[in-house]
């Protein structure tokens, strides 16, 4: 059995538990609109009005009128973060996270402490509110696919068990759009043979969905029927830094990945700055509609926390990634490692690149204000111009 755990409108929460005047009012973590700000998180209250991460924020502002617009402080959510995740560990070391906010455990080997999975994910919740008087989802199942399933249904402060006598009738109701992979072609494809629940899908026959949609078919026969064999993966390397994001809808305009991508490169290489660290390989992450993930890395000429020289090969391996034109992109990361001195990797990268010793101290100036600045006011308020139309 798995537990997934995932925090209510996790910005936002914070938010609310930081001012609580801010309680119970539509409240929406964004970057401003006059600059093409994007909404990263909504509060429940703001949700009511059609209001969702993703969104411009001057869409939001119109939807809803009195939405208060609080910047993000991500340094605040990371805190927090960590402080979560050392509930988890409470109960067992292995964990997936999935992002600040969202994670998989297994806690197998707690069972005897415990009682039952069931019991383990009721005190992760409550140690949650208690402690750190913040909402959690939370749901227990045979695997991740079930468990991630049980969460998002009992959302807002759920906590929704799927025994395996009752995985078909948890699943068979479901519109066929829960299905991990089906997106709105997919889904709108699905309709039109008058395939709509997963108990429609379930009845079709698995060369048929392999017709349909090749080696997705099969993937999604086994879906269907609550099949899932992917272990819970910890995340124990401590030799990189790395940062994504998960959009709440599919991307497929590369001028919002590349912003993003922006945003996650100022991310990391300010993490790499506090933590005095230089680093040689840059990885990009891309995770597509299907689920299909790749990674592009590569190692420059020499270690570094220069966030210019960084984007450099974060925006190579970017566009390396996405050759294949249309795309849809679900997931977007960023990450950096070897610390310690290592070979490089052969590269054209950097052949043509003839910066002087007056941009790289420019460069490093400009890292040093920018970091003083976030600081003493909170990561949200500065970021280089290509990363203001990121898209959360």
């Amino acid at each position: 059995m798995i537990i997934h755990v995932d925090m209510d409108a996790f910005y936002a929460s914070v938010e609310e538990r930081e001012n609580p005047l801010l309680k119970d009012k539509p409240l929406i973590v964004a970057g401003p609109a006059e600059i093409r700000g994007v909404v990263s998180a909504a509060n429940y209250p703001a949700r009511k009005f059609g209001v969702h991460s993703a969104m411009p924020t001057a869409t939001a502002l119109k939807k809803c009128p009195g939405l208060i617009v609080i910047p993000p402080r991500h340094d605040l959510y990371r805190e927090i973060s960590g402080q979560i995740h050392e509930i988890f560990c409470r109960y067992t070391p292995v964990i997936e996270p999935l992002a600040l906010d969202e994670a998989f455990l297994d806690c197998r080997g707690s069972e005897k402490l415990y009682m039952s999975l069931e019991r383990i994910g009721w005190k992760i919740k409550q140690d949650i509110y208690t402690e750190l008087n913040l909402v959690a989802s939370v749901g227990v199942a045979t695997n991740k696919f079930l468990a991630k399933l049980a969460t998002d249904q009992g959302k807002p402060d759920g906590f929704t068990v799927v025994p395996d006598e009752s995985i078909q009738a948890f699943l068979d109701p479901l519109p066929v759009s829960k299905i991990w992979g089906i997106g709105k072609v997919g889904n709108v494809r699905l309709h039109r043979h008058g395939v709509h629940t997963i108990r429609d899908l379930r009845r079709i026959d698995r060369k048929v969905l392999n017709q349909w949609f090749g080696r997705l078919g099969y993937r999604f026969w086994e879906l269907a029927r609550g099949i899932d064999d992917r272990r819970v993966m910890p995340d124990n390397d401590v030799k990189s830094i790395s940062q994504e994001t998960t959009f709440d809808t599919d991307v497929s305009e590369f001028s919002v990945l590349e912003s993003t991508a922006m945003y996650l490169t100022e991310s990391v290489c300010y993490r790499l700055r506090k933590a005095n660290l230089d680093g040689r390989t840059v990885t990009v992450k891309v995770r597509f509609q299907d689920f299909r993930t790749i990674t592009r890395s590569c190692s420059i000429n020499s270690s570094t926390h220069s966030t210019d020289k960084v984007w450099k090969t974060v925006a190579q391996l970017l566009s390396d990634a996405l050759t294949k034109e249309p795309f849809s992109v679900r997931l977007l990361g960023v990450g950096i490692s070897e610390f310690a001195n290592a070979e490089p990797c052969q590269t054209t990268l950097f052949e043509n690149d003839r910066t002087s010793g007056f941009e790289e101290r420019r460069s490093e100036t400009l890292d040093n204000i920018s970091d003083r600045i976030r600081e003493r006011f909170g990561r949200g308020l500065i970021h280089r111009g290509k990363a203001l139309v990121r898209k959360q």
